[in-house]
């Protein structure tokens, strides 16, 4: 048994046993940035991306077809980097979030993005790492989501060295053009400290799923690879383990790629980028678990599970004996997936329960959070969330709280009656009043499976699953017109207690609310995208 095991029953027993250091106060005067800093690095701006307005929500989460045929090229890599993690506009609103007093001073702008992030610290790095097949000479790049331009890191061809880092059974094997995501702990740590790596990890699924939603949308396919050589790759960009760790590969299917194109640095080739990144922190602590936990499940990166490795780890069937719930079917998500990603926000306290929501619109959010949940590449199909929702103002649905059928397309009673004072009573935040949400929907995994399953490593998985899920359902969200929030704030251990899963092994790790706002809100919207 693995330290993230360890880490993980701390997680889950947090809201009563608070996670070493207890005691600790960021320093929001000496924060870091919210991206790597390469100063001097030579750059070139990304250009614009055409959106076709036939590339609905509904397709990006349940494609039809081959999603995959569709090629990669310069245009649509720009689109789908500025559509995630790119700026896209500012936005400033009477809101119930503990920043609001930062937010009307321009130095602390709060930009907008089209992926959720926890505390929105953004701390996921993206490196693209092309060869010859693409259009500018090869190299490492890094992508300025302040500038939306890439800074070239290092020249010359090393994709065959990402490629031999992802070894044997790698998704997307035919290509030479790869994205590297690392996350900089720092970025988040100096807030969340210990609890970090969990927080930063459904950052990755986020992202992937962003990109995943973008790319079927538009006949393209996204990956990603969490198991590989993760020194070889941190080693070629450069980074220190202790700092930094490489979380995913997305190999891209890239428009005139040819197999015996260029010439390919030897995969021995002791090649890395050497300029660094400059912090701006003058003081940056490390955390023990963090480490150990960056140590853990980067020691098992090479073994790639086995195909089925994952099924003693699948998500439990929801009880045939409780009482059914039929649900209409869901409203179409009809919304093309940028105009969805550059509407989604938090609600912060917006929440208006005297509007309830349709069972339509829930019926869409509950499908896009199944939809989401199976992240592809080397992770597999076995479904590893269970979705559980809490239903306080929906539309011909009696309160309490559900277990959601995915077969059926329909809710399981578990316990009836108003779940609004449990839900505010186990927050710990001020951000949301959780009972004027019209749901709060709650993803489960069974944690302890997948570790014992796949090893140490598989705590990335679990969270970036987690992650996919809530990007997913902000992005269904906002094409039916509802209000989201997502919340990690919560006692995990009343939540187990109140659903009946103390024998399951199941751990609910996210809350995401769903509902109608108050109408008028006091909102500026600058886009700059």
């Amino acid at each position: 048994m693995g330290y993230a095991h360890e880490y993980a029953a701390a997680i889950m027993h947090r809201g009563r046993v608070p996670m070493d250091p207890a005691d600790y106060v960021p320093n929001w005067q000496d924060g870091p940035r919210k991206a790597k800093f390469y100063p001097g690095a030579d750059s070139f701006p990304l250009p614009e991306s055409p959106y076709p307005s036939d590339a609905t929500l509904d397709r990006g989460l349940c494609p039809e077809g081959a999603p995959g045929d569709g090629e990669f090229d310069l245009t649509t890599l720009s689109g789908m980097l500025r559509d995630s993690y790119g700026l896209t506009g500012r936005r400033l609103g009477v809101q119930a979030n503990t920043d609001l007093s930062a937010l009307p001073f321009y130095p602390l702008a709060n930009w907008s993005r089209g992926s959720a992030s926890g505390g929105g610290l953004y701390p996921v790095g993206v490196h693209w790492v092309s060869g010859p097949s693409g259009p500018v000479p090869p190299g490492v790049h890094y992508y300025s989501t302040r500038h939306h331009a890439m800074q070239r890191l290092l020249t010359g061809d090393v994709s065959g060295q990402v490629r031999a880092a992802l070894g044997e059974g790698a998704p997307g094997a035919a290509t030479d053009q790869y994205l590297v995501l690392s996350i900089k702990y720092w970025q988040n740590s100096f807030k969340y400290n210990s609890f970090s790596f969990h927080a930063v990890s459904m950052d990755l699924g986020a992202c992937v799923q962003t990109w995943r939603m973008w790319a079927a949308a538009r006949g393209l396919a996204v990956e990603p690879a969490l198991w590989f050589d993760e020194e070889r790759l941190a080693a070629l960009l450069g980074a220190d383990p202790r700092e930094e760790g490489i979380f995913a590969v997305v190999p891209l299917k890239w428009a005139g790629y040819n197999q015996r194109s260029g010439c390919e640095v030897a995969a021995s080739a002791p090649v890395s980028v050497r300029r660094k990144d400059v912090e701006r922190s003058r003081a940056v602590l490390t955390f023990d678990a963090l480490l150990r936990m960056q140590e853990a499940t980067s020691a098992g990166a090479t073994a790639r599970p086995a195909p089925g490795a994952l099924a003693p780890a699948a998500a439990h069937p929801v009880d045939p004996a409780a009482p059914e719930v039929e649900l209409p079917p869901a409203r179409p998500l009809e919304t093309d997936v940028r105009t969805a990603l550059r509407d989604r926000r938090s609600s912060f306290g917006r929440f208006e329960g005297r509007q309830p929501v349709t069972r339509p619109q829930l019926a869409a959010c509950l499908g896009a959070a199944v939809a989401g949940s199976r992240l592809g590449g080397d992770t597999g199909e076995v479904p590893l969330a269970k979705l559980y929702a809490f239903v306080s103002h929906v539309e011909g649905l009696e309160p309490g709280s559900y277990a959601y059928d995915p077969e059926r397309r329909s809710l399981r009673r578990v316990k009836e009656g108003r779940p609004g004072e449990f839900l505010q009573k186990n927050y710990f935040l001020a951000n949301y009043n959780l009972e004027q949400a019209g749901a709060v929907l709650v993803p489960t995994v069974r944690t302890t499976a997948v570790l014992d399953a796949v090893g140490d490593r598989g705590y990335r998985l679990v969270n970036a699953t987690i992650g996919a899920v809530a990007q997913s359902v902000y992005t269904a969200a906002s094409a039916v017109d509802l209000g989201c929030g997502v919340a990690l704030g919560f006692d995990n251990i009343s939540y187990i207690e109140e659903l009946g899963l103390e024998g399951t092994g199941e751990a609910p790790l996210l809350i995401m609310m769903i509902g109608n706002e108050r109408p008028a809100s006091a909102d500026f919207r600058y886009e700059i995208a």
